[in-house]
C-alpha cells in the first residue's frame, strides 16, 4: 500500500512538472510588431563544419529573416543541403548569442528564451506562442532524412526591432543532430535595410539560458550521436528528485 501511494504521488509530481514547463515562466510569447520595413538578415552556414565527425563537408544552407507583412513578426525562408546521413530528424534555432571569431558554437549560448520556458517538454507544435522563441524547428518542423530542406513561414513571436528582447539580427542560427550536439553555427548580416542595423549586443537576457544547452552542451564528437536513449534518460532526470524526496517522507 505504502509502495502504491509513492507511485502515484509521483506520478502527480511528474505531471505537475510538465503542466508547469508547458508555457514559459513569464507566460507565453507575444506577437512582435513595428518590425521595419525593407530589413533582411541572413544567416550563411559556413564551409566547415564545427562538429568534427565523418560528415561529407558541412551541411550547406541558410536562414534569411525579413520583417513580416504590416511589420508583424518575422518571415522566414531556410535552405538546408548535405545533410548526414544519420543522427536526424535534424533541428535548428536562433541562440541568444552571436558566433565568436573562432567559431565555437557552444559559445552562442542558449536558444532565444524571452520567457524562461525551457526546452522540456518538447514544443507543442499545435501552440507556437508557447515555445522557445528560437525554436522555429520545434515550431515549424524538424529536418527529417537527408534530402534537401526548405520551409518559408512567419514566425509572429521573434522581431527585427532593435532592443526589443525578440530581436534575432545580433543574434546566430545553430543546426543541431537530434540530440542537441551543435554542426554548425552562423551569424546574421544585413542585406538590406532601410537605416536600421543590428547592433552587437551588450548583454543578453537571462531567460536566454533555456535548460541545458548554455551548460551542458557537448563538445564536438568523431561519433554520430545516439538520439533514443539519451532523450528517455533527460526526461528520467527531469523527474528524478522530487518522487525521491516525496517517498523519503511518505516512509517518516
Amino acid at each position: 500500500m505504502r509502495v502504491s501511494n509513492i507511485i502515484s504521488i509521483s506520478a502527480i509530481g511528474a505531471s505537475g512538472v510538465l503542466a508547469q514547463n508547458a508555457t514559459g515562466q513569464l507566460g507565453d510569447a507575444a506577437v512582435q510588431t513595428g518590425n521595419p520595413i525593407g530589413l533582411a538578415v541572413k544567416a550563411t552556414l559556413p564551409e566547415d563544419p564545427f562538429w568534427t565527425g565523418s560528415i561529407n563537408g558541412n551541411v550547406k544552407g541558410s536562414l534569411t529573416a525579413t520583417s513580416g507583412a504590416g511589420g508583424v513578426g518575422v518571415d522566414y525562408e531556410v535552405s538546408f543541403s548535405n545533410l548526414p546521413t544519420e543522427g536526424g530528424p535534424f533541428i535548428y534555432h536562433i541562440h541568444v548569442a552571436p558566433v565568436p571569431e573562432n567559431g565555437n558554437c557552444t559559445s552562442t549560448l542558449a536558444h532565444l528564451d524571452q520567457y524562461i520556458r525551457g526546452e522540456d517538454p518538447a514544443c507543442d507544435i499545435t501552440r507556437p506562442e508557447s515555445c522557445q522563441q528560437g525554436d522555429l524547428s520545434g515550431k515549424y518542423g524538424h529536418i527529417n532524412g537527408s534530402a534537401p530542406f526548405t520551409a518559408k513561414y512567419n514566425d509572429p513571436y521573434t522581431s527585427l526591432v532593435e532592443g526589443a528582447g525578440a530581436y534575432i539580427a545580433n543574434r546566430s542560427v545553430v543546426f543541431h543532430f537530434a540530440n542537441k550536439t551543435r554542426i554548425s553555427c552562423a551569424n546574421f548580416s544585413v542585406l538590406s535595410t532601410n537605416g536600421t542595423l543590428p547592433a552587437s549586443p551588450t548583454s543578453y537576457p537571462t531567460g536566454g539560458s533555456g535548460s541545458g544547452s548554455s551548460t551542458s552542451t557537448p563538445s564536438p564528437s568523431s561519433t554520430v550521436p545516439l538520439t533514443g536513449a539519451a532523450g528517455v534518460l533527460n526526461v528520467v532526470k527531469n523527474f528524478a528528485i522530487a518522487p525521491v524526496v516525496v517517498a523519503f517522507l511518505a516512509l517518516m
